[in-house]
């Protein structure tokens, strides 16, 4: 692996969810302590899987992992962080505030724009080279899908410019006798960040046009931020199979024709291919067999007898049947990264459009990019952009709430809008005025990966919050936290994969929205193997292994369908056929 040679203390994978960067992050972690490294592997994904790869809780403390001496590994947890960083904050003022004062301070310090700190503090901290991390050799970073990541990165550079003009609103910082430690941490993360001496950025993708495009965009957006992506690794390349089997040939000739039309912001990189394995990455041996061929070669367990021929549960139409007994309503799709929430948003607004509905499809993940040809087909196709949203925000505001100041309170007012918290505050809005558009028509919302999206929902939380508190008693009022909340309004649709662990991310996502009281309608299984006769033996052992998650989705679900993975045109058939055998 070419990424592997002279590698910097910092190491970056980012990329399009589920193009598999925790399985590549840890296989590069394992591969480095096997060279008797010291290494810490930070997951910034607010919906992490390193600690089910290893088999072990993790949390937002580091944390030896047992079954590989020399690593240890972090999850930031952006809640735990932000509770962390209130604590930090309020301690050594609270003996000095009066009571309405240090109410007042906890209330600021309790928005999704503090979440939002809290975590990115976490994260420049690990590259400010301190105390914490000086031991390590390596510190690795797994990523969150790639919105959600150039965020991230685009943060040191956006604060520190915040914090360096000194006139806008850094409330949300602390104290202001902390803001020189703060400009001079996001100062060493910019310099980490931006010297290919001490950080290498690698994408990963799949060879498949959308994720090769997004790669592409985010090496654009990496250079905007001051970072230089240099390595490309592509993931799950099925090896070709003799046999020619019809299924195996289909994924095997469109991941050729995906890499024969590499964009070229791509092309430059140095890249590395890495062919799809027969087991799930999961445990030690198996990261090794990633990387390594002779260790891949040995462990692969036999395919069983399971006849998997047949789907096992109904379709994607029984859901839309029931969605299309009513005229209106909002419709999310929500899963973790590449388990293809695009695809089935865009398939159930497509069928409920043939139905004769008004269709809103629109998507809440800034890296999504829906297909605006779909106008054409009777339905409104948008996408909550942060640019737009923050220059919609801004402009509102300035138009409202400035309308009534001076020339000094404009101006004021102007540089607070410069905030990097302006752009939390404008998707929520945005948001806001989807879920609103829900009550005329039917709004089918594709999300953003499970993390960001829960950051979404925080956020609504925290507004109706707000709002409940300051309404006078017996005053009659409608949030959004509370349209997601009813049944009748918003069904929530989990898709997932039918593999562990996804199933197993599901599940806690589905807990999640419990706990705020959200209760999924119906989830689907997406791109499954099942339901396709195959006689490659890669694809049957990956179809055999169908078994378990489809059965355990199957008995827990009263609402659950299946999409099996076609040999067809995935954007007619519904079925993005590469993304299914992760």
């Amino acid at each position: 692996m070419k990424y592997l040679d002279a590698l910097p203390r910092y190491i970056f994978f980012t990329g399009k969810g589920g193009v598999g960067k925790t399985s590549v992050a840890c296989a590069t972690a394992v591969d480095l302590i096997d060279q008797g490294r010291r290494v810490l592997l930070v997951s910034t994904d607010p919906a992490s899987n390193v600690g089910h790869v290893f088999g072990q809780r993790i949390g937002n403390q580091i944390m030896p992992i047992v079954a590989a001496p020399g690593l240890d590994a972090l999850e930031i947890e952006p809640e735990q962080a932000a509770a962390d960083y209130r604590e930090r904050t309020l301690a050594p003022v609270r003996g000095f505030l009066s009571a309405v004062d240090l109410a007042s301070v906890t209330e600021q310090l309790s928005g999704a724009c503090t979440t939002e700190i809290a975590s990115f503090n976490e994260f420049t901290g690990l590259l400010a080279d301190t105390d914490q991390t000086l031991a390590y050799d390596h510190i690795i970073f797994d990523t969150a899908p790639t919105g959600h990541t150039i965020r991230l990165l685009q943060l040191p550079g956006e604060w520190t410019r915040f914090i360096d003009d000194g006139k806008g609103d850094t409330s949300c910082l602390g104290p202001m006798a902390g803001l020189e430690k703060s400009r001079t941490t996001y100062g060493r993360a910019l310099a980490a960040l931006a010297d290919p001496a001490r950080t290498r950025l690698v994408l990963v993708a799949r060879a498949q046009p959308g994720a090769l495009t997004e790669a592409a965009r985010t090496v654009d957006e990496l250079v905007d931020a001051g970072v230089s992506a240099t390595h490309l690794v592509v993931n799950a390349i099925l090896p070709t199979d003799p046999d020619h089997d019809p299924l195996a040939d289909a994924i095997c000739d469109r991941e050729t024709a995906a890499l024969a039309a590499l964009p070229p912001q791509l092309a430059d990189l140095t890249i590395d291919l890495l062919p799809l394995r027969g087991t799930d990455m999961v445990g030690v041996p198996a990261l090794r067999g990633l990387l390594r061929e002779e260790s891949a070669a040995v462990p692969l367990p036999p395919a069983d007898d399971w006849s998997a021929a047949d789907p096992v549960l109904p379709g994607l139409d029984s859901l839309v049947g029931a969605l299309a007994e009513q005229d209106h309503g909002l419709v999310m799709c929500m899963g973790k990264g590449g388990v293809g929430k695009t695809t089935v948003a865009t398939a159930i607004a497509r069928r409920l459009v043939a139905r004769g509905k008004d269709v809103h499809l629109t998507t809440t993940d800034p890296a999504a990019h829906l297909d605006l040809s779909l106008a054409h087909e009777g339905m409104r196709v948008s996408s909550i952009n942060p640019e737009q949203a923050v220059a919609d925000y801004r402009s509102h505001v300035m138009a409202t709430k400035g309308a009534t100041l001076d020339d000094d309170g404009r101006a004021q007012l102007a540089e607070d809008l410069r905030s990097p918290c302006t752009e939390e505050i404008a998707v929520f809005q945005a948001f806001s005025q989807a879920v609103l558009d829900a009550r005329r028509r039917f709004v089918i919302m594709d999300t953003a990966p499970t993390g960001h999206t829960l950051l979404l929902l925080d956020a609504t939380g925290s507004y109706h919050h707000d709002v409940a508190r300051n309404m006078t008693p017996g005053t009659r009022f409608t949030t959004p936290m509370m349209r997601l909340q009813d049944p009748g309004y918003t069904k929530v649709i989990i898709v997932t994969l039918a593999e562990t662990t996804p199933v197993l991310e599901a599940e806690q996502l589905q807990a999640d929205l419990e706990r705020a009281g959200i209760h999924p309608w119906a989830w689907v299984v997406n791109q499954t193997l099942t339901g396709n006769p195959t006689t490659d033996p890669l694809l049957r052992r990956r179809q055999a292994a169908e078994r378990g998650p489809l059965d355990r989705v199957g008995r827990a679900r009263a609402r659950s369908v299946q999409v099996p993975l076609t040999a067809g045109d995935p954007a007619t058939s519904g079925a993005a056929i590469h993304s299914a055998i992760a």
